[in-house]
């Protein structure tokens, strides 16, 4: 492990693990930190967005000695990216957004879909992980998943079966896109360069759109092909965009 320390942030249903294609490439550029977000992984207790990015914000600062640190966060891990690129700009080298979203602005919706996430988290602990991670990989939002490779699609059911159902609920009903202050006002804040990723068949990209529109100097990629997880349905290509915007300033 060598140079910048580069923080890693995976998605709802997912933990450190999701990452593991990835490692072997980014370990020998940057000293790599993958963690479980809470309510993931082995960090089963829930926490909200703005909690789980001062927790990270605290481990960041002692772990690299005060230096910036570039971060990585799809979807979920996005938005506790953001968050703490908001909250804590100082400790934000370069900010990748993969699938990110600002969280619902209008107030009715966001009330919305915070009693949806509810409901969907009393299910999965009346139902079980079995039953819920198969209407998981039904959701729109995949429906590209289609066509992921056999192995990878494997791998990340694997990652979901091994979660805390109670950890998943909790995660849902105070880190879901209901429950999380929306950051659209707030965007403007972030300074480090951004980076923001996007499959071109993600029904959920024009919420990307508006991260990248609203972050000051922002590059948004959109990768034909994929969907919601490039970085499973297009690995190579996500790899190199985002080595590549990683060491633009070694380069120059």
């Amino acid at each position: 492990m060598t140079g910048t320390t580069l923080l890693l942030l995976h998605g709802f249903t997912g933990s450190g693990a999701a990452w593991a294609e990835h490692l072997a490439a980014l370990e020998g550029r940057f000293e790599v930190l993958a963690a479980d977000l809470p309510g993931h992984g082995t960090n089963r207790e829930a926490a909200s967005v703005e909690a789980a990015a001062e927790a990270l914000a605290t481990q960041l600062a002692g772990r690299s000695g005060g230096r910036p640190a570039h971060v990585l966060g799809y979807s979920l891990g996005a938005r506790v990216a953001l968050r703490l690129a908001v909250a804590h700009p100082g400790l934000i080298d370069r900010l990748v957004l993969e699938s990110p979203s600002a969280g619902i602005a209008d107030p009715a919706e966001r009330e919305a879909r915070r009693r949806a996430d509810e409901r969907l988290a009393d299910d999965i602990e009346r139902d079980g992980l079995v039953a819920f991670v198969d209407r998981w990989e039904r959701n729109p939002v995949f429906a590209s998943h289609a066509g992921l490779d056999p192995a990878a699609a494997a791998r990340q059911r694997a990652i979901r079966l091994a979660q805390d159902p109670h950890g998943l609920a909790g995660s849902l009903r105070l880190a879901g896109q209901g429950a999380m202050e929306p950051l659209h006002d707030r965007l403007a804040e972030v300074r480090a360069p951004t980076l923001v990723i996007a499959g071109a068949l993600d029904p959920a990209r024009p919420r990307a759109e508006l991260v990248a529109a609203g972050i000051a100097g922002a590059r948004l990629v959109v990768i034909d092909g994929a969907g919601h997880t490039p970085h499973l349905e297009r690995p190579e290509a996500f790899l190199a965009l985002v080595t590549d915007f990683l060491q633009e300033d070694a380069a120059a």
